[in-house]
This record gives structure tokens, sequence and C-alpha cells, in this order.
């Protein structure tokens, strides 16, 4: 493949990625690749190329570029960019391709990792001319901090009664939060979890500050219809409506699960996509799981996120049949023969 720079602007910031084009033949597709969370820097990292190379030998060119603040793109580095600036850029990306009429632009899909996998979706809301969409590593519309916990701490030791335990306390202690109540309440109903190493690790500080739990829970209560949760783990509902937004897709699309995922919960984001995506008439899904594979599609003895958090992405040993499960889909969807 060849690869040249790949400039566009979003939200009046430029932004810096590269293009890859097949070396021969026709350009018959393009794929645009959205990131997971964390900091990028394409170039350096060479990222996805693993990925991008094979594509190129299909006949389709790939498209990335680095998040706001990072490698060449101008502006700062958010580490929780709002899911909403992130579609906005794929749609920019998008449309600056098809201004330009880049080779493989007349058939658009998106790839997406993880966090990509709530972008994506957004993104192709309102983009309706997007025709395919591989999803890796998906994850529900609930943010991952109770899954991960729970899924983590018996691989930290933690037995089920003290598992359940402290996933208890977690529970308490947002619905405290929630409802109004007291730092000192807060403190009480999370004794154990706040003093266990491993939630520390997963979860950060949940202790803070006395002015730090009044201030945030004073700005939760003056709008508390800005945020909804998911009632079972109380965790924060990062994309509202997603069901909807899945069910409204017409597109062909290919999720990939590992079942040793303890980052999101894969059968839950399973589920949906089966519940959504699988019951539209205009829309095709398949679903692949990978028995051995965690987060990043490796080979895990595990899936601890340690392990994972331990693996750069071009790392690891990607699980048997991942890239061919990629690859032969591609062919029969996107450029059959």
């Amino acid at each position: 493949m060849s690869t040249r720079d790949f400039v566009f602007v979003s939200s009046g910031k430029r932004l810096s990625g590269l293009i890859d084009q097949p070396s021969r033949g026709e350009t018959r597709a393009l794929v645009v690749f959205v990131h997971g969370s964390g900091m990028t820097n394409v170039r350096e990292e060479n990222r996805y190329v693993d990925l991008r190379r094979r594509f190129a030998e299909l006949g389709i060119a790939s498209v990335l570029w680095d998040k706001p603040g990072q490698g060449r793109s101008e502006g700062e580095f958010d580490a929780n960019q709002p899911l909403e600036s992130s579609a906005q850029e794929v749609l920019d990306a998008i449309a600056t391709l098809r201004a330009g009429n880049v080779r493989g632009s007349e058939r658009i899909g998106l790839w997406s990792t993880s966090r990509g996998s709530w972008v994506a979706p957004m993104a192709m809301s309102s983009e309706t001319d997007v025709e395919f969409w591989i999803s890796v590593s998906g994850a529900p519309a609930e943010d991952n901090k109770h899954y991960l916990m729970e899924a983590n701490l018996p691989l930290e030791g933690r037995s089920a009664d003290e598992t359940a335990k402290l996933m208890h306390e977690w529970r308490d202690g947002r619905r405290i939060f929630l409802e109004g109540g007291s730092y000192d309440a807060y403190l009480a109903a999370t004794r154990n979890l706040r003093a266990d190493p491993a939630v520390a690790y997963f979860a950060g500080d949940l202790t803070g500050t006395r002015k730090s739990y009044e201030v945030e829970q004073e700005a939760y209560l003056q709008d508390p219809k800005a945020y909804e949760f998911d009632p079972r783990t109380m965790s924060t509902i990062r994309v509202r409506n997603f069901d909807r937004i899945l069910a409204a897709l017409d597109l062909d699309v290919l999720a990939l699960f590992g079942e040793k995922d303890t980052n999101a919960d894969w059968r839950r984001a399973r589920s949906l996509y089966e519940s959504t995506v699988g019951r539209n008439p205009e829309a095709t899904l398949r679903i692949r799981t990978f028995p051995d594979c965690n987060h990043s599609m490796n080979v895990s003895r595990t899936g601890t996120v340690r392990e994972v958090e331990g693996t750069p992405l071009d790392a690891g040993v990607k699980c048997p049949g991942y890239y061919e499960a990629q690859l032969d889909w591609l062919r029969e969807y996107v450029v059959p023969e």
C-alpha cells in the first residue's frame, strides 16, 4: 500500500492523519478507523498497520488520524472528550474525503474499537451513507466501571462473597450520592470498597474530599435529567437511546468480541446488538466471539485489565481467526470477488 498525509478541520482544529491506498488494482472501498480511549500517535505507533495492510490487499483504503492535541493534530488532548465531539470528527473526515473524491470514498465503512463503538453509531446516525461497520470489543450503553470491577476482583483473589460485598458497596455509594445523601453516609457505606487496593487500581480514589463530593453532588442535583443511570448497576449511561441508534442502522455489521474481555461487558453488548441491528430487516449482523481473547483481541491467559493495560495496541498475539473473520466478511459484503 502507499501512504500519504490526511488533514481535515473539525471544530476549528486541524486534525492530521494518514490515508492508505492499495498499490495495485482498483480501490473498491474505504475504511475509517475510530479510536478507543487514550492517547494516539498514529505515525509513531504505526497504529492498526496489521489491519491496514490486509485491507489494502483486498482493495480497501484506510483512513485514521490523531485525536486533538496528539501527534500532529492541533488542540489539547482531553481524555474525557465528549462522544459527540468524536462523532463530529468522523463526520467531518468523511465530508473531506468525499469532497476530495478520494479513491474508495464512494463506499465508506467504519472500523471501531471499545469507546469507538459508541462513537461510530452516533456518527452513522447522522451520516446515513456509511455502508458497513466492523465493531471490535464494543460496549453496551453504560460505562464499564461496575462490570470491570465485578469481572476483575475474582482475578485479584477476591472470593465470590467478597466480590459481591464490594459491588454492593459500590452501588450503595452511588445511590447515596445520587439521592442527595451526605458525605459521611457515603463514607460509611463504602468502607470496605475504599480500603481495597484492587478497587483503587481499577477505579481510582473513591474517597475524595468532602468539598469535592458536595460540589459534584450539587452540580448533579441541579440538573439530574442531564444524566441517566442503569438501574441494576448504577452505571452512567454514556449513549442515550443507544438501542434506538443501533436499531436504525441500515447497513452490514460485523461485531467481534473476546470472551475474556473484563474491560467491557461483551455479553451485554452482544445481546444489545442482536436485539437491535439483528432485528432490522434492512441490516445484516454477524457476530463472532473468541474464547481466549481479551479486550485488545489478544490471546490472554486471564483477560485481566492489568494484562491489557500492560500491552501496547501493536503488541501481543491476536486470537486465531481474528483477521480471517474480518477479511472473509469484507469479501462477502464489501468487496465480493
